[in-house]
């Protein structure tokens, strides 16, 4: 990295958070030395594969209402906000969502022999296996969603799909724990008749953009909770919005400039910034295992996995994750910080869900907002701001 800052002329963080990270943190020197060198381009995405070609039926209802313009020029899409609470579209809005997750259900029952309800809330994290991207956080949160159906029949829980894919790097044994621990917890929700009309798990295999093609158009709950300060920018989250899903994450990577574009009103934030982070690291204020101590929800959750409930029995398997989880030395990714604040955010979603209006108005506002996100921008700055063409 040293080398090629000295060999560049222009250095690019790809997101607002990361450029700014890597002035004042990782390259502070070098940005003393070259301050000019350094700028920002946030990443974007293509709408032509990831709207008009993935999701014909929400590009066939937006084209229908505002025109074609918006397929070369994303910001054309800011013209559906005076739709957002428009009962006709909202419906059809809809319809074009619920057309995605039937096919989507097809799949999945397909591939991993899962019958999915398409009325319950599709809840997904699909992205490369890696311990900062926090699957972990998410399949707790599961396991803690099972332990409330488990052990509260009857109370009103909103149904809900969760739905994982990813790979992880050949020699990443860790990611490859997390993805069996993932996989087993899916087995079990799966196969117990409590959770039947309630919760599904399902971890699709070998994800690709084929299958995202299907993925995202489908998805209610986009999952963007990488620890803050460690996502350089994200597409994703952009790919998930852009397609009428609302993102649960953190300020992190393009989460930043998401909510500026989208409002605050309009996503779901939890969590610690990236400099409550850092002082976490440093100076921990309450550490994994306190917190283990003092929630028994939590406690509970991290005790499930650990005495082989999801491991037929073998208390061995999991243990390294368990390690990590309550030793603040070994986890520099804070999952157990960040997770009571996450199930408080996963709680205003279950609650937002069930408002279909005030749900679906939000999406409108989502896709709306995501001009910004069009790589035909991010192409064009760096033509013209870094290539000189």
């Amino acid at each position: 990295a040293n080398l090629a800052i000295i060999g560049s002329h222009s250095v690019n963080g790809v997101a607002a958070l990361h450029t700014t990270l890597l002035k004042n943190r990782m390259f502070r020197h070098f940005h003393e030395l070259y301050p000019d060198r350094f700028n920002n381009k946030t990443n974007g995405i293509t709408p032509r594969r990831w709207l008009l070609q993935c999701n014909p039926s929400l590009s066939g209802l937006i084209s229908e209402r505002i025109g074609t313009d918006w397929i070369t020029d994303l910001a054309e899409l800011r013209q559906l906000t005076r739709y957002a609470g428009d009962k006709a579209f909202q419906d059809a809005f809809r319809a074009a969502k619920k057309t995605n997750k039937r096919r989507l259900a097809e799949i999945i029952f397909r591939l991993c022999g899962i019958d999915v309800d398409t009325e319950s809330l599709f809840d997904v994290q699909v992205k490369r296996i890696h311990e900062y991207k926090r699957q972990l956080l998410n399949i707790l949160h599961v396991v803690t969603l099972y332990h409330r159906i488990v052990s509260q029949p009857g109370k009103d829980i909103l149904p809900r799909t969760v739905i994982f894919a990813g790979k992880a790097a050949p020699g990443y044994w860790k990611a490859k724990l997390i993805i069996k621990l993932i996989t087993s917890v899916a087995e079990t929700i799966n196969s117990d008749p409590r959770t039947r009309n309630l919760l599904k798990v399902a971890f699709l295999p070998n994800y690709g953009v084929s299958l995202a093609e299907k993925i995202i158009p489908a998805a209610d709950l986009s999952e963007q909770i990488s620890t803050a300060g460690t996502e350089a920018s994200g597409t994703g989250n952009m790919k998930f919005a852009l397609n009428g899903a609302l993102t649960i994450g953190t300020l992190d990577g393009a989460n930043v400039e998401i909510q500026e574009e989208v409002g605050p009103g309009n996503i779901f934030i939890f969590g610690l910034t990236t400099e409550q982070a850092e002082f976490e690291r440093r100076m921990p204020r309450r550490t994994p295992g306190s917190i283990y101590e003092q929630n028994p929800e939590i406690r509970l959750v991290v005790d499930s996995i650990r005495d082989g409930s999801f491991s037929t029995g073998n208390k061995n398997l999991f243990q390294p994750l368990v390690d990590d989880l309550l030793d603040h030395h070994r986890d520099p990714y804070l999952h157990l910080i960040d997770l009571e604040d996450y199930l408080r955010c996963q709680e205003q979603v279950a609650r937002t869900y069930r408002d279909k209006k005030k749900w679906c108005t939000m999406a409108i506002h989502n896709v709306a907002n995501m001009g910004k996100f069009s790589s035909d921008r991010t192409i064009h700055q760096y033509a013209s701001e870094i290539w000189g063409v």
